[in-house]
């Protein structure tokens, strides 16, 4: 039996491919988008199996009949990916607040309301795939990011939590962390700041030029990670979290590489902050990701 899957800023980039991939493999589509004329060919290619609803992931009202169109339309949901987001780069003391919390708004409460109105259904279903489309800057730190890297840690946070509390019922959540992806991404996050101090050139200004550099030579194929994130939706056995590309892996590398280094060296101090006698607490283990 084909899957139904709701996908997130289905219009452009990674979001556009995934959908591809989806119709492509016979399955049939919700695609969450702001303007759904820009479906209009794939509505005219593979008609009923695509339903284009109107989608701002940050109204929690919109996600919920998303949701419900879903189910009156096909009857069942079985896999949601959040893929809607943006960022824009800036230094933090030269981005005002509205602007950092419309990318917590999006990158962060688009994931939440759209995984709080689909897990009633999977549930219902005692099935699902979830895949939270994040970044390797979920994991690492990059100057100019703070507010898109801020909710990506916390997508990661909460995917992490929210696996524990669904494997039980059947449902598989996956954080997937892209490098750097031949979409439009680069190009739309230098646009963050008009007039950068220059403070900050050491640190934002590098990567505001390694952006300007690296945008169109990604090494992400976004076609060839759409089609994984289909192959995945058919297994479940998915990973927790999963680095996408060379690029993802390397900085992630070193940051928990780093991690690892300052832990060891400050590991004294760690240690001093408890009662001599302390032991550990019974029932750690149930911290582990539920199998």
């Amino acid at each position: 039996m084909s899957k139904v899957w709701l996908v997130t800023g289905a219009a452009r980039g990674l979001g556009r491919a995934i959908s591809e991939a989806v119709l492509a493999a016979g399955d049939r589509l919700v695609a969450g988008v702001r303007d759904p004329a820009r479906l209009a060919d794939l509505a005219e290619r593979y008609g009923d199996r695509l339903l284009p609803v109107e989608l701002d992931v940050t109204d929690e009202a919109a996600a919920a009949q998303a949701v419900a169109a879903a189910r009156a339309a096909f009857g069942r949901i079985d896999v949601l990916v959040n893929n809607a987001g943006y960022g824009h780069t800036a230094p933090f003391e030269q981005m005002g607040a509205d602007v950092f919390r419309d990318q917590i708004e999006t990158n962060l409460f688009g994931v939440i309301n759209l995984t709080r109105a689909v897990l009633p259904t999977m549930r219902a279903q005692r099935a699902g795939h979830i895949f939270q489309v994040s970044s390797v800057g979920g994991r690492t730190s990059t100057p100019g990011l703070s507010a898109y890297q801020a909710a990506k840690w916390a997508v990661g946070g909460f995917s992490d939590v929210l696996a524990k509390e669904v494997a039980p019922f059947g449902v598989r959540v996956c954080t997937l962390e892209p490098g750097g992806m031949r979409t439009e991404w680069a190009a739309q996050a230098k646009r963050g700041v008009d007039d950068l101090l220059p403070d900050y050139q050491p640190s934002v200004g590098k990567i505001l030029e390694l952006l300007g550099a690296y945008g169109g030579h990604e090494i992400g194929d976004p076609a060839r990670i759409a089609a994984l994130i289909v192959e995945l939706s058919r297994r479940d056995d998915v990973p927790l979290r999963l680095l996408l590309g060379g690029d993802a892996l390397f900085v992630c590398e070193q940051a928990e590489r780093q991690r690892a280094e300052e832990a060891a060296r400050w590991r004294d101090a760690t240690l001093s902050t408890q009662f001599p006698d302390a032991k550990l607490p019974d029932g750690l283990e149930a911290l582990k990701v539920v199998e």
